[in-house]
């Protein structure tokens, strides 16, 4: 099986794939072939073209909230790549150099905007003369970093450090010791489909996800209206939020996620209810609970 993943080799989401199944190495552990892509877009879009079986994109932080563009591609550019199962993982800052450099002597730092912002008080406290700058990917970063000659750091892991041959000048930098992202599995169509390490049926929690926008959304009361349909039948929303629909100021789309599964009666129930209210209803997963 052919599984993709936002890299390249050293990020995050790398780090979450390896722990998700079970510490390989990359290459055919448990008859798996992991394929790294280059962006977030890319990697849902290679389950949409079929060009990898499932993949692991990061969906949610815990200090910086949603990442959009693993909710901008499952909702705008496919309707058939499906979430399929969750892990949560730590995530764990290092700043990290080429050579030993004092905080002082650092120049520049660079990194995947999210890391950035999850260190902005370290960068702003301790690194007050250091421009920021933006990269593709943690892992990018760190090897940006190790081929640049000046002073200038990343904020990655210590998998990048390792492979760019990078030294850690600090660990544990990010603002809040309890820093977690929530990953998210994807296949095509995924109704039979379980990661790796996740057997079905799944007798534990399942969670639903949904988008959805509507023609009434102008009106008042219309988004109330909306979540009293899921209310109404005790079905417990866990996250929402609204995203614009790219489409002028003033048209969104919302995501939520609650508990439950789609084929149970009361949600089934409520997801017909709700789909009175909208012009689009999709149901972007459901999937075991983490």
């Amino acid at each position: 099986m052919r599984i993709g993943y936002f890299g390249p080799e050293g990020t995050f989401t790398h780090e979450a794939l390896i722990d998700a199944i079970g510490g390989g190495d990359g290459g055919d552990g448990g008859g798996l072939e992991l394929v790294a892509l280059a962006t977030i877009y890319d990697t849902v879009m290679a389950v949409h073209d079929g060009h990898v079986e499932q993949a692991l994109v990061p969906i949610e932080n815990s200090l910086e909230g949603s990442v959009n563009a693993t909710l901008d591609a499952l909702a705008m550019e496919t309707e058939d790549v499906a979430i399929i199962g969750e892990v949560v993982n730590p995530i764990r800052h290092c700043l990290i150099a080429r050579t030993a450099l004092e905080l002082a002597e650092i120049e520049a730092v660079v990194s995947h905007p999210q890391a950035n912002a999850q260190c902005a008080r370290f960068i702003r406290t301790r690194l007050p003369g250091a421009r920021v700058l933006a990269g593709t990917s943690t892992a990018d970063a760190v090897r940006v970093v190790a081929e640049h000659d000046g002073p200038w750091a990343a904020l990655g892991n210590r998998v990048a450090a390792e492979r760019y041959g990078c030294r850690v000048l600090r660990a544990g930098v990010e603002d809040v010791a309890e820093n977690e992202t929530r990953f998210v599995w994807l296949a095509r169509g995924g109704a039979a489909a379980s990661p790796p390490g996740v057997e079905r049926p799944h007798a534990g929690p399942w969670k639903t996800a949904i988008v959805f926008w509507g023609v009434g959304s102008e009106a008042p009361g219309w988004l109330v209206r909306c979540l009293s349909e899921l209310a109404g039948r005790d079905v417990n929303l866990t996250r929402i939020e609204s995203r614009p629909r790219k489409q002028g100021l003033g048209r969104y789309m919302f995501f939520a996620d609650f508990e439950g599964r789609d084929n149970e009666p009361h949600v089934t129930e409520a997801l017909a209810a709700l789909a009175q209210h909208v012009e689009v209803l999709r149901v972007l997963g459901s999937f075991p609970a983490a």
